[in-house]
């Protein structure tokens, strides 16, 4: 059958698990010049290979890969450095998804991980082993907030002779771009702000090397972490509007976080915007004067008060995720971070009145009225 000549302004979808060939020639073609064709949409897919082509644009890498969800970048990004009996550093201060499989699956590996308190990531003599191969910490820490100052962190790494990975969800490249601080490999949940409409389920990696590029591209390949035709393409239409929506989140979560500050009700706010933050001005310089769209605020400890205020909230529906254009709330203690142990929770200030907040792009007038009747 003879098609027209058809030039789409946008990637059609290709719901396709194969690619056909003409003889073997093309077949040979495919193995001896990488990139010419395709051949199976595990091994790579025109709509998963334009995400990755954004998402290292927007980051300024040498390449990256597109995975089926933000931990399944997670696990490629330490597999690119690590083997049975390697060593690996984590922030004390991080995603719960990311300490389970450090904790559970890894360790079944062979592979061990130490935490370091935020105050010691920039000297990390005491942590360092023969065998460790990485330090893995966020831009802005899930849930509290906390900013790492990227470059000292870099810098501490090499001076020890192990990559940083960097988990970038939070800040997303609209706000701080990792690897020009010096990071080796920055990861993101693409569920979030990157696709940006809680419809997708999707992770990126993205490498500084070209030869980390090619591991990371042999690891999805291998293990299967290859993103969907159809969540490739809803993921590169979120992307296109990401530069709006953050700053919109961040304008709105701004606010928000002042009429907390001066809440009755409210303890404690955790977000880098407001002054009393302690790394505001480190914010500030690495978020190019945006501060996002999460934030944690502290109600008394007392599971009853945080029901009474997800039940009496209209814009803010209790939804364990985040970063999507529609406002939500989450409670770290019950969901994200429930595979950290009662010690490290504890000691991160994670109780049962830490609520995290989502901040969407609504009008905020309406979100401040909500949250308003809510915490009477």
């Amino acid at each position: 059958m003879l098609m027209p000549n058809i030039q789409p302004k946008i990637t059609p979808i290709y719901q396709t698990s194969v690619f056909k060939f003409e003889d073997l020639d093309a077949v040979q073609q495919y193995f001896d010049e990488p990139g010419s064709r395709y051949l199976y949409s595990r091994n790579g897919n025109p709509n998963s290979d334009e995400l990755a082509a954004a998402v290292n644009h927007w980051e300024g890498g040498a390449g990256a890969v597109a995975t089926g969800s933000g931990m399944a970048a997670i696990f490629a990004a330490l597999m690119t450095y690590c083997q049975a009996g390697d060593h690996v550093l984590c922030a004390a201060d991080i995603y719960g998804g990311s300490a389970a499989l450090l904790n559970l699956e890894l360790s079944r590996l062979g592979i061990t991980v130490s935490y370091v308190p935020f105050e010691e990531l920039y000297d990390l003599q005491a942590h360092v082993q023969a065998t460790t191969r990485l330090l893995l910490c966020e831009t802005m820490s899930n849930p509290l907030l906390r900013v790492v100052d990227l470059r000292a962190a870099a810098d501490e790494c090499h001076r020890h002779g192990i990559k940083l990975v960097v988990d970038n969800t939070f800040a997303t490249p609209v706000l701080t771009k990792p690897l020009a601080f010096g990071a080796d490999l920055v990861l993101h949940s693409v569920t979030k702000y990157l696709a940006g409409h809680s419809d997708v389920t999707a992770g990126a990696v993205v490498a500084a090397m070209p030869e980390d590029v090619a591991r990371l591209k042999q690891i999805g390949t291998i293990f299967g972490l290859t993103l969907s035709p159809m969540e490739s393409w809803l993921s590169v239409r979120g992307l296109k509007t990401m530069r709006l929506r953050v700053a919109a989140h961040s304008q709105n979560a701004q606010l928000i976080a002042e009429f907390l500050e001066r809440h009755p009700a409210v303890e404690a706010v955790y977000y880098p915007g407001l002054l009393a933050h302690p790394q505001h001005a480190l914010a500030t310089v690495q978020g190019r004067g945006l501060f996002g769209g999460m934030m944690s605020m502290r109600l008394a400890d007392d599971a009853a008060a945080v029901n009474r205020f997800m039940q009496r909230s209209q814009r803010f529906p209790f939804a364990p995720s985040l970063a999507g254009v529609d406002s939500s709330c989450s409670h770290p203690l019950y969901t994200s971070h429930r595979a950290l142990t009662d010690a490290q929770r504890a000691e991160l200030g994670i109780t049962v009145g830490l609520v995290r907040l989502s901040i969407g792009i609504e009008p905020v007038e309406e979100l401040l009225a909500d949250l308003a009747q809510a915490l009477e």
